[in-house]
């Protein structure tokens, strides 16, 4: 069947130029346009300005006679066609309302058959035991549980659209991760990379010293050893020519001839000293400190792959008054002014403290602090747990939801139940504070010789956050991944 845009098109192709409706009895004229043979004919009475002119044609305006009009018979027939097409367009939408079977138009639907039925349907032998509604009614209930179901799969719709963002952002940050774990490998294999290159050019530089004084003493040695290859090679030959003399010129300075050789000291060199021998043996000992060092590296890697960066940034929400903060909030100085800061709950009062945003409740975290001690004073670095005291006296123990090392001039202290001063090698300047919330641990290494210097162990059970503080005019701390 024809759509019903085809149809109009047709239609508008047999349209009279005159009324511009569709033709009626078509007639065809001289110039071989077509129209409406009533149409025509009321444009012929029309008089003209002068009654002796010829006829034009109403598109074309070629002279025609009037009764020249010639029934179009073909063409009558294809609009008698078209129509028929438009009709059965008009009333194409409603054929689906009238019973197949009967012709009759449906009113009623049979719930147990779920069959839409005619009148003549209705009152069929194997409906009327059933239970038959009225369309309308018969499709509210349908509409309530239509509608109950479109509530329940949009919701499920939204909640996978909630999962698919969710995911894609913990996509992203998984790309973010492996990204920096890339770099992180590339830095340090770039960087053991060097240091192997430097151990190279030392251990061969120290080899080729020992080649030199082996050269050397080698050199020493064949003198030596040609200086007394030619002394007992002339005592030979004294005594090969004395030994062939007559009894008289034997007998001649004989004593003084066998003393020279009996007294004799036979100097026995030694090719390589004992002191050369010893550094050759003790060479393997210079490897140590890379072996050292490739251990602390794999230790180090491992660490760092293991553990995620943190981001951190500090709170100002959370700041002491007196802590001054850089602008991208990843630095903090002590200053005796206070600063005109808000009070609100999550800021301490007396403690000159400050957290760091977001927090934790599960994973492997770590973070860089780079301490300025330079005019004295101390600084805390640690994790907190969420419900630390905020007014008042903060006491720094585990038992009140603290872990932290307190650094200051000359010592370091882990702020245990009792405060514990650590014996270190050295003094640190940047301490690397590695967070794993499941197992329960806070370590503290020495940044830059990654001697460890405590680890605390906890079970944590709420959220925990970066903690920082510090004391004394001009100490500062910065925080980095």
């Amino acid at each position: 069947m024809a759509s019903a845009a085809s149809v109009t098109s047709l239609a508008d192709e047999v349209n009279c130029p005159i009324c511009q409706g569709t033709l009626r009895e078509p007639v065809t004229i001289d110039c071989g346009h077509n129209f409406c043979r009533g149409c025509l004919t009321r444009y012929c009475e029309i008089p003209g300005p002068d009654p002796e002119e010829a006829l034009t044609c109403p598109l074309c305006k070629e002279p025609f006679r009037p009764g020249s009009f010639r029934p179009n018979w073909q063409l009558a027939s294809v609009v008698e066609n078209i129509e028929r097409l438009k009709l059965v367009s008009t009333l194409g939408s409603d054929e689906e309302d009238v019973c197949q079977e009967h012709g009759e138009k449906i009113y009623f639907f049979c719930e147990d058959d779920e069959t839409q039925l005619c009148v003549v349907c209705r009152e069929a032998w194997e409906h009327r035991a059933h239970t038959v509604r009225f369309l309308e009614d018969a499709a509210g209930p349908y509409r309530e549980q239509i509608q109950k179901c479109l509530e329940c799969l949009r919701k499920e719709r939204e909640e996978i659209q909630r999962i698919q963002s969710r995911e894609n952002e913990r996509i992203q940050v998984l790309l973010c991760q492996v990204a920096t774990k890339r770099q992180k490998v590339i830095f340090e294999f770039a960087h053991l990379s060097q240091f192997l290159e430097e151990q190279q050019s030392v251990l061969l530089a120290q080899l080729e010293k020992l080649d030199g004084d082996i050269l050397k003493q080698q050199d020493d040695f064949d003198v030596l050893v040609s200086e007394e290859i030619c002394r007992f090679s002339s005592l030979i030959s004294e005594l090969e020519e004395k030994n062939g003399r007559p009894a008289r010129g034997l007998l001649t300075d004989i004593r003084s001839t066998l003393i020279r050789c009996e007294t004799r000291k036979c100097r026995k060199p030694e090719a390589v000293s004992p002191e050369l021998g010893q550094r050759i043996r003790d060479f393997p000992q210079q490897a140590i400190p890379l072996q050292r060092k490739m251990k602390m590296f794999l230790e180090k890697l491992c660490f760092e792959l293991d553990y995620e960066p943190a981001d951190i940034c500090l709170d100002p929400q959370t700041s002491h008054p007196k802590l001054l903060l850089s602008e991208d909030q990843r630095r903090a100085q002590f200053s005796y002014k206070w600063q005109n800061s808000p009070d609100n709950p999550q800021r301490f009062d007396r403690a000159t403290c400050v957290l760091a945003h977001g927090g934790f409740t599960e994973g492997r975290h770590t973070w860089l602090v780079k301490v300025d001690l330079a005019h004295g004073g101390s600084c805390t670095v640690g994790v907190v747990s969420e419900d630390v005291a905020r007014k008042g006296e903060l006491r720094l123990r585990p038992e009140e939801g603290v872990w932290a090392l307190r650094l200051a001039w000359g010592f370091v202290s882990a702020l245990g139940s009792f405060p514990t001063r650590l014996a270190l090698g050295e003094q640190p300047r940047q301490v690397r504070v590695s967070l794993d919330y499941e197992v329960g641990w806070v370590t503290f290494v020495n940044a830059v010789s990654q001697e460890p210097i405590y680890t605390f162990t906890a079970s944590f059970t709420q959220k925990v956050f970066p903690f920082f503080g510090l004391w004394g005019r001009g100490s500062s701390f910065s925080v980095s991944s």
